[in-house]
């Protein structure tokens, strides 16, 4: 009988230890007061991909604790760290970490910034409903994405689409920097590329136009209990991808929580036909707090049991999730 290995998430969901129940300095009702890590109001910039999983964790949150009040602004990853920089807000949620320019100002600044990894993301590369190639490699990505590739029956020879035409969700996006750093590598993006207004722009664009290529955050179309997703799910294709060179039908796989859990080498030796999705990239909040405030306690609270269950059940996986290999038979 042969047997097949199948990818688990498991494990504790670890909480920040005491982050949520330190309370600062100046208590509520002393000069100078102005919040607790559950009481007060916090401005906190989010990269818009990650806008319907952070909506839901700021929903939760404030059931909990309704005398807190998180004050969100969904924009281009650019300008979330732009603001942070700028104390406009005191948390971003980005996925990436600093670079060496944005730590000088910080240190200009004396302000040591905390960053914490609350999730793992995965990129979803989709096609319109009519566009039959929906199994790609990343080698097939870079090619599009550069426009090396400019027509879709150079991708599987088969005709009825023309001219590739590229969409992201704005300008200077998270999703862009990522194709840009990842898939091409530094190479210039196609001239056929052009930025949507929005996630849910990108995706109504790509579901009406047959030679449309998008990349969205996973989590905008994989909450199977979220009447939105589902919506947005529907109107495209989400194409399956492979880094392997010379990939069987069985190796192509989509964003899927099992594929977005880091496998170890040894994993991955023991069982060859598993594979980590190629387009994964990590959530994290940096915060700019200097005190134990509401932004220390909602940080602490998306890292935390609560916040982490919130990234399982959107389809993103929680960075506080061990992965585990069941081997089971094959019938």
């Amino acid at each position: 009988m042969n047997k097949r290995a199948h990818l688990l998430t498991s494990g504790a969901l670890a909480i920040l230890a005491g982050a949520a129940t330190i309370i600062s300095c100046n208590g509520p009702g002393t000069p100078g007061a102005q919040d607790t890590p559950t009481t007060g109001t916090v401005a906190v910039g989010v990269d818009e991909t990650f806008a319907p999983i952070l909506q839901a964790q700021i929903d939760t949150f404030a059931k909990l604790y309704p005398n807190a009040h998180v004050k969100m602004s969904f924009q281009p990853e650019e300008k979330v760290m732009l603001d942070l920089i700028n104390d406009q807000i005191k948390l971003a949620v980005v996925s990436r970490e600093l670079n060496a320019e944005e730590k000088a100002d910080f240190e200009k600044q004396k302000i040591t910034p905390r960053l914490t990894r609350i999730g793992i993301d995965g990129l979803a590369i989709v096609l319109n409903r009519a566009n039959p190639d929906s199994l790609l490699t990343v080698a097939q990505l870079a090619d599009i994405f550069t426009g090396k590739t400019s027509t879709w029956n150079q991708v599987s020879g088969k005709k009825g689409l023309d001219a590739i035409n590229v969409v992201f969700d704005a300008n200077r996006s998270s999703t862009a920097r990522f194709v840009r750093d990842s898939v091409t590598h530094g190479a210039p993006l196609t001239k056929r590329v052009f930025a949507a207004t929005s996630n849910p722009a990108l995706l109504d664009y790509v579901a009406t136009h047959p030679n449309a290529i998008g990349v969205v955050g996973v989590n905008w179309i994989s909450d199977r209990d979220d009447p939105a997703a589902m919506k947005f799910a529907n109107k495209v294709r989400v194409a399956s991808i492979t880094a392997r060179p010379n990939p069987t039908a069985d190796d192509y796989i989509q964003p899927y929580q099992v594929y977005l859990a880091e496998k170890t080498p040894e994993q991955l030796a023991e069982h060859p036909e598993l594979q980590n999705y190629p387009l994964r990239r990590n959530l994290y909040i940096i915060s700019r707090e200097a005190r134990a405030g509401l932004g220390t306690g909602f940080a602490s609270f998306v890292a935390g049991k609560n916040g982490q269950l919130i990234f399982q059940k959107s389809g993103l996986l929680p960075a506080q999730m061990q992965a585990r290999i069941v081997t089971t038979p094959k019938l």
